[in-house]
């Protein structure tokens, strides 16, 4: 009774913020971040409330927070959190968790906590927000990244018994379930496989050293994954600093696709995101390519 089986974490997100807010709510969404949050939320009639954390090492702080709630007042009714994070890849520390926890402790907030990537921890032990604040928290998590199970769309929402039964009457009459093959599978992912990841984990870790390192002697500032399998690059000064006209130019001369930062949202201007969900073959042929653009294009 407190966990709903979801079709994927893109529905989980969609479930908990129709669930709980209503129009006019505000929701505290650190930036950059996977752009769904925002567009939930403004379905809802909601207003997403940006708080730009690149300066703060891409983590929001619970001064930050703080600073959000004394402007914002009673509205605020959700803070959303993803660790490790898509597109930066930084994640949290326990004590971190636990300071924001206690700026909205016996407050009318929700924290959705984002853990898709919990499985993908590279320098710490994951940690969860809920762990200091059971009876606020709204978990996420599943087996499309831990097992690559990306398209079996099986997510997992925990909270305690009384806010689930809230959220899985939205659940039910928005998909009624997932499908029964595909639960089948993630049952035997958790039974048989559950720790299945930590040798891919040891691959991932070993393409982000390759790519943190080459790109940081191309000119690229990066903050340093701790987890997931993204980097999020600053583009070095003499290079196009319109990241959107950037990705292009990149993949029109390079033939390398990567992602404009100013799509997660503010702080994300004049950053791309690289995924190392690849070989490690295809890494150094990316990184080669990049390493010649740079050569060629810097003024």
């Amino acid at each position: 009774n407190e966990v709903i089986v979801t079709n994927g974490a893109t529905e989980a997100i969609y479930t908990a913020l129709t669930s709980v807010l209503n129009p006019g709510d505000k929701v505290v969404v650190p930036t950059p971040i996977f752009p769904l949050y925002i567009a939930d939320a403004l379905l809802v009639g909601a207003e997403p409330i940006l708080v730009d954390t690149s300066k703060n090492g891409f983590k929001l702080s619970a001064d930050m927070l703080k600073e959000v709630l004394d402007e914002h007042g009673d509205d605020v009714r959700v803070v959303v959190l993803n660790y490790p994070s898509n597109p930066t890849g930084v994640t949290y520390s326990q004590e971190e968790l636990d300071e924001l926890a206690d700026v909205i402790r016996d407050k009318p907030i929700f924290a959705l906590c984002d853990e898709i990537y919990s499985e993908l921890c590279y320098d710490q032990e994951h940690a969860s927000l809920a762990k200091s604040l059971r009876e606020q928290a709204i978990v996420l998590n599943g087996v499309s990244k831990s097992h690559a199970m990306t398209g079996y769309r099986i997510g997992i929402m925990t909270a305690p018994a009384e806010i689930t039964k809230e959220l899985s009457k939205i659940h039910q009459f928005t998909i009624t379930t997932t499908t029964a093959i595909a639960q089948d599978a993630a049952q035997e992912a958790f039974e048989n496989g559950l720790n299945d990841s930590q040798e891919m984990k040891k691959e991932y870790q070993a393409r982000r050293d390759y790519l943190y390192s080459n790109l940081t002697k191309l000119g690229f500032e990066c903050a340093k994954p701790q987890g997931a399998f993204y980097i999020f690059a600053k583009i070095p000064a003499g290079l196009e600093q319109d990241d959107k006209k950037f990705i292009y130019d990149l993949a029109e001369k390079a033939k390398v696709a990567v992602t404009a930062g100013s799509f997660f949202g503010k702080g994300g201007e004049h950053y791309i995101r690289l995924s190392y969900a690849t070989s490690m073959e295809e890494i150094k042929k990316g990184v080669a390519r990049i390493a010649k653009y740079v050569e060629n294009e810097s003024k």
